[in-house]
């Protein structure tokens, strides 16, 4: 049978329909079950009547036919991960479950994630042992357990792992020895306070001291050396004695020697992780408002990160912490004698406002006391203060996002209107 012209419009204009409407169904029940096993703070809220694609945290293909991105960092999430929830989602790329209190082991058929790029599980409270599961996940570029409970072995599989750029193990209790880890394309790499020993494969010596930190057990390059072990043998003649005796000496010296060439190496090569703040840097003029910025434009690439937090006033609502908002895009918003504003947009959506400060001498204990005053302003015509940063070389102040514009941008419209007429 032929079917007529007006009929092959119709039937095309059907499938284009289905095609923007279609809705993730399996990967919709998958998160609606995973939602309603898992204890939760109030932070996550799904409506099972809209789509998938337009809940908070997720983020859906072009086509909105499967779930791409998940994102649920420090949501209040607790308990273990229920099987057949998260591990069903076979086309995700990017989880983050960042900053919960999820504990118990890795689900196994997180095996079945054979897409995913990222992988974020750190600060919760996970234990067993390395998760089987991951090593399979080949297209992974970075995996991120660090601050759990997680013991045992780190097993030889994670070279399976070919595409990785950053693996961070720190701060769980890891033991044994460390395997001969592919570092080609590693580009950080962090195993500190663990109970890991032995000597550090050559493979990993590239990394600083600080990567290996906290194992006491760890000894070689680049930690102190390895102590020499001896043991006694029986029937043993004097030739071969003395030739045993000899050869350990040469590989001593050997090893002395390049441990010596290293050394040197090191000390010529530059630090690239501190630069000097110059006058040419403090000079530099501010990007113009409404255009985009990076994390480095919004903190000046200075912020201590271990010994500053961000201090949250009580009455505050959000919930986020200092390396969130150096993930966050940024925007600038305009620029002023004290500083320059920006929009910061968070991963799981939410907006602030981030006003760096400049050339504010002040010591620490003066600007929190002034902070103190601000953040107890309450009018209806002022936007409150939620948190603020402070450090020798920053000082950050957040607040709430105003979607309607700023005064200057409305006082310079009505310039240029009244110009015009």
């Amino acid at each position: 049978m032929v079917l007529s012209f007006s009929s092959v419009i119709l039937v095309s204009v059907l499938i284009l329909s289905y095609g923007v409407n279609s809705e993730p169904v399996q990967d919709k029940q998958a998160l609606l079950t995973f939602l309603s096993m898992v204890k939760h703070e109030n932070r996550v809220q799904w409506n099972s009547s809209s789509s998938a694609c337009d809940w908070v945290g997720v983020e859906c293909d072009a086509t909105r036919s499967f779930v791409f991105t998940l994102r649920l960092p420090g949501v209040g999430l607790i308990g273990s991960i229920p099987p057949k929830t998260i591990g069903l989602l076979n086309r995700l790329r990017v989880l983050s479950l960042r900053a919960n209190r999820l504990s118990g082991t890795v689900p196994t058929d997180f095996s079945n994630l054979t897409l995913l790029r990222s992988l974020y599980l750190q600060e919760n409270q996970f234990t067993g042992s390395f998760p089987s599961s991951l090593t399979r996940l080949i297209r992974l570029v970075r995996l991120d357990l660090s601050s759990n409970n997680f013991t045992g072995p780190i097993p030889v599989g994670v070279n399976n792992l070919t595409h990785l750029t950053g693996l961070f193990l720190q701060n769980n209790t890891f033991s044994g020895s460390l395997p001969a880890i592919n570092s080609d394309g590693l580009d950080d790499f962090d195993v500190s306070n663990n109970n890991l020993t032995g000597s550090i494969p050559y493979t990993l010596s590239k990394f600083p001291a600080s990567s290996f930190a906290g194992n006491i057990g760890l000894c070689g390059a680049p930690l102190r050396a390895c102590k020499p072990t001896y043991r006694k043998s029986s029937g043993l003649s004097t030739g071969a004695i003395v030739a045993i005796v000899l050869g350990s000496v040469l590989v001593a010296l050997l090893f002395l020697l390049c441990l010596i060439l290293f050394l040197r190496k090191q000390q010529r090569r530059p630090d690239k992780k501190e630069k000097p703040v110059t006058e040419e840097t403090r000079a530099a003029p501010p990007a113009e408002a409404g255009t985009s910025s990076s994390k480095d434009d919004l903190t000046g690439g200075s912020i201590e990160r271990e010994r500053n937090k961000l201090v949250f006033f009580e009455s505050g609502v959000y919930s986020f912490d200092l390396e969130d908002l150096l993930r966050a895009s940024a925007e600038v918003l305009g620029k002023g004698s004290v500083g320059t504003s920006y929009k910061a947009v968070l991963e799981e959506g939410t907006a602030v406002v981030v006003k760096r400060l400049k050339d504010v001498a002040a010591s620490k204990r003066e600007f929190e006391m002034q902070m103190e005053k601000l953040g107890k302003i309450k009018h209806e015509k002022v936007v409150p203060l939620r948190a603020f940063y402070y450090s020798k070389d920053e000082k950050l102040l957040v607040y709430e996002f105003m979607p309607n514009g700023s005064l200057s941008a409305l006082l310079h419209g009505v310039a240029r209107k009244r110009v015009k007429e």
